[in-house]
């Protein structure tokens, strides 16, 4: 058993010692915007305006999400109404962080954070401030190891996670925006970066960067040096025999979905953040790069969805951003009603699990 042990250890340093295999993939034209300081940038850049506001009684009760004070330590208890038969399913595990399991039985994780930020990030907001709360629902590291791809849209610290991908391994392929692979440690991980509207085919399942409206970075030393927007962030868009799974990942609402529906058409099932749009002195800047929930309704209009699930509130989402921890989920409902929106809405609780 020593021995045995012994062996095991030296895989492990073996495997930590070897390069990464990086791969870039552009579509026939460049995309993304590189700027000539060296820094990507928005396809729609500048002032914003937005096709609808929520003015008033944007938080109200509702019947169907019970809570333990106002707003705070939910849970939906209403229909979770099944609209599509795309093949996929999916797990919600907290914040922006999903299992999906596709019709030809890849796992696929979105955005994949264990412990609500990475490191230096998690022990900050725990010794400065009560931002993050527990963790969701980590799969075991039996499931981790089934894992086929990882896409992250972006390398914000509760996106992005080092010490997850450790534990994911380099049996899977991470799937980035252009500039992205500086940031794994060395560890023969096979690493895709990609330009917007670039697609890589994995078995039945091709899987496409696509834009988001948002910003990136690590790194900041004040009047030293940021990394800010020197990778590419991303949204994607999962694709399996004409059935789409899209994730927005973080975004802010601009004509980049109009633009993703002209080229995919309608998509069956699209995962949507609703939340971190809400700041006293800041609003109008957190609203930029994060979806409003009246936005993401608009979003999911533009985008042809045949079931919307949101994400970014909940029990184990963290609070910047936010007034409560299920704010978001009842200015949504709240908006849902006011704009007699038709889209297909289907709410999860963290740790929900649904075939669609």
């Amino acid at each position: 058993m020593k021995y045995k042990t012994s062996l095991i250890g030296l895989a492990a340093l073996l495997s930590a010692c070897t390069s990464n295999h990086v791969q870039q993939i552009t579509g026939d034209i460049p995309v993304a915007k590189l700027l000539s300081d060296g820094r990507y940038g928005n396809l729609y850049p500048g002032k914003k305006t937005y096709p609808v506001t929520c003015e008033d009684d944007c938080y109200p009760a509702h019947q169907q999400v019970l809570c333990e004070t106002p707003g705070q330590d939910c849970r939906y208890t209403g229909p979770q109404t099944i609209t599509t038969n795309a093949g996929f399913t999916l797990r919600w595990l907290g914040h922006a962080s999903f299992v999906v399991h596709t019709p030809d039985g890849q796992q696929i994780l979105l955005d994949p954070v264990s412990q609500g930020f990475d490191w230096p990030v998690d022990w900050a907001a725990d010794w400065f401030a009560d931002a993050r709360r527990e963790p969701g629902f980590w799969p075991e590291a039996e499931q981790l190891s089934q894992t086929r791809a990882v896409l992250y849209s972006h390398l914000h610290y509760d996106h992005f996670n080092k010490a997850d991908i450790e534990a994911i391994g380099n049996q899977a392929e991470y799937f980035v925006g252009l500039g992205s692979a500086e940031y794994f440690d060395q560890g023969g991980y096979t690493i895709n970066e990609m330009d917007w509207y670039a697609s890589k085919t994995l078995g039945e399942t091709t899987i496409h960067s696509v834009p988001a409206h948002h910003f990136n970075g690590r790194i900041w030393v004040p009047f030293l040096y940021d990394d800010n927007e020197k990778a590419l962030w991303s949204a994607w868009l999962i694709e399996h025999q004409g059935k789409t799974l899209f994730f927005a990942g973080d975004t802010g609402y601009s004509p980049h979905f109009s633009d993703i529906h002209q080229r995919f058409g309608d998509i069956d099932i699209c995962l949507i953040p609703v939340a971190s749009y809400h700041h006293e002195e800041q609003g109008t800047w957190y609203r930029y790069v994060h979806t409003t929930p009246e936005d993401a309704l608009i979003a999911a209009e533009e985008l042809g969805c045949k079931s919307m699930i949101p994400w970014g509130y909940g029990n184990a989402s963290w609070g910047m951003g936010d007034i409560s921890s299920h704010s978001p989920l009842l200015r949504l409902l709240a908006m849902y009603d006011k704009l007699d929106s038709q889209v297909p809405l289907l709410i999860l609780n963290e740790g929900d699990e649904v075939s669609l």
